[in-house]
């Protein structure tokens, strides 16, 4: 086979071609799934009865069912092929799209925001088509590419959304956001037309004839599997204590009633899932795992964490960052009295972490490919994650305590000079953010070939559990204890894949089989 590595620009090239298109797919999803957050100011200025407190339930309910739709979507893949599964989703969810940006009450719009969360899924998808069309010796930069382009969706939507809303619509925020389901439906028919699951003449050593629990290589890892779960119910636990938080009209979203009853229900289906993975194993365990079907559960897990630790945060981080550079750098002034630090600018500087998706995210997967050791790339971004956001935690300091109550947080040195050293403490940190998330996926599909979809599933779903986990952790704690606690998180993960994750092996053969 030609050494040579593919060109991206290779448009004749199939597989170059299916990247391009899913990589498109990818980005449009991500434009529905965050297209709403341009147009939050107009919305709560044309709803009287929606307060900035409902906004944040809103929030929250758009990544909340993310995390069991990729779960779902994960095994869905596995049995259908990502083709059907990616166009399907990109079509059906027009219906909760539309039901939104035409919504005229709390409940409507909370209802088909939650629904519309499921379209976050669409990027497990890719991540099994992409592995379907490259080899091991590829798979790093493709993934990388894919994810760090199509990841780019949310940063478009934050700019194209309410810019066709004000310069074309006139001001119309509704058809801004329709237009964006509208469109992403029509290529999800595109997209199941001239995309094939699997290269011409290919064809998987074995299919999977139903998407389900993953089966695993031992008793040990059975266990891991069921403990594994649980932080998947809980986040969705506290999406439902969080939503309860919420007040409308003096009262609260959801009921101390209603709030029970749902970790009831949760509690419930977590046991049903755990009774579905004992049985799908524990008689495969008792007669016998062949040596050529195992592989190590650990480095499922171990992946479960980087994903918790940099993509969690992430979407964690954008969420308080702005705020947090305009309020530690409000007093530094230019010569004639004005703010240095303005929203505008304190928005560039989160939207450039953002940013970063289109250079480190495709350089973590790269660098995958060529260091030779995934499991060494990977402790290397984690190690970088960890000082990082230890470096952004004392880019300020502890100021006197505030009439509210709260203490001030104020920069170590209040020049301009610190705060340029701030920012690049930031992009060094979301390099390593991004680079890691490139990375993660780097290795999943060299962990076992036939389960993507399934680990893909998971390991996605565990970055929107750290997103939920670290937005409500964040709620008790001031900004510098915040980014201490993201530190912290990603030292944790370095030290579960030091001891858990195993190198794949084959990771850098260039053949399919």
């Amino acid at each position: 086979m030609n050494n040579k590595a593919p060109s991206l620009l290779d448009f004749k090239n199939p597989s170059i071609a299916t990247l391009h298109l899913t990589w498109v797919a990818f980005f449009l999803t991500f434009v529905v799934w965050f297209n709403m957050a341009g147009v939050l100011s107009k919305m709560i200025e044309q709803f009287d009865w929606l307060s900035k407190s409902n906004v944040k339930a809103l929030l929250v309910t758009n990544v909340a069912l993310t995390i069991p739709a990729r779960i779902i979507v994960g095994g869905l893949i596995d049995k259908y092929g990502p083709r059907r599964i990616f166009a399907g989703l990109m079509v059906i969810m027009v219906i909760p799209g539309l039901t939104f940006a035409f919504g005229d009450d709390l409940t409507q719009l909370v209802l088909s925001r939650l629904a519309l969360g499921a379209i976050g899924a669409g990027f497990v998808i890719g991540i099994k088509m992409t592995a379907n069309w490259f080899t091991p010796k590829y798979i790093g930069r493709a993934e990388g590419f894919y994810a760090g382009w199509g990841n780019f969706g949310s940063a478009a939507a934050a700019a194209m959304v309410p810019f066709v809303a004000v310069n074309i619509l006139g001001g119309d925020w509704r058809w801004s956001l329709a237009i964006t389901s509208i469109v992403t439906a029509v290529y999800g028919v595109v997209y199941f037309f001239v995309v094939k699951d699997y290269p011409e003449g290919y064809e998987p050593k074995a299919k999977q004839k139903k998407g389900g629990a993953m089966p695993v290589s031992s008793y040990f890892d059975l266990g891991q599997y069921v403990v594994w779960e649980l932080p998947l119910y809980g986040a969705l636990g506290l999406v439902v204590f969080v939503l309860h938080k919420q007040v409308v009209n003096a009262q609260p979203l959801i009921s101390w009633s209603m709030v029970w009853v749902s970790w009831l229900i949760l509690g419930v289906i977590y046991l049903i899932d755990v009774a579905r993975i004992l049985k799908a194993n524990l008689p495969r365990l008792k007669k016998g795992v062949p040596e050529e079907e195992k592989f190590p559960f650990g480095s499922v897990g171990a992946l479960n964490t980087t994903y918790f630790a940099n993509f969690g945060a992430e979407l964690a981080i954008v969420s308080m960052l702005p705020m947090f550079f305009y309020e530690v750098f409000s007093n530094l002034l230019y010569e004639d009295g004005s703010q240095i630090m303005t929203l505008t600018m304190a928005g560039a500087v989160a939207g450039s972490f953002a940013f970063m998706n289109l250079i480190a995210r495709p350089l973590g997967g790269l660098l995958s490919d060529k260091l030779g050791s995934r499991k060494k790339t990977m402790l290397l971004y984690m190690a970088g994650i960890t000082i990082g956001f230890f470096l952004m935690a004392i880019i300020a300091k502890y100021g006197p305590v505030g009439s509210d109550g709260e203490v001030t947080l104020l920069p170590q040195f209040n020049t301009l000079a610190w705060l340029v050293v701030s920012i690049a403490i930031t992009m060094f940190a979301s390099f390593f953010v991004q680079g890691a998330e490139g990375a993660t996926f780097a290795m999943i599909p060299s962990i076992k070939k036939e389960m993507t979809g399934r680990i893909a599933g998971m390991a996605g779903a565990f970055g929107n559990v750290g997103a939920v986990t670290y937005l409500f952790l964040y709620n008790f704690m001031d900004d510098k204890t915040f980014l201490f606690m993201l530190s912290g998180g990603a030292l944790i993960s370095l030290v579960y894949c030091y001891f858990m994750l195993r190198e794949p092996k084959n990771a850098f053969v260039d053949s399919f089989e």
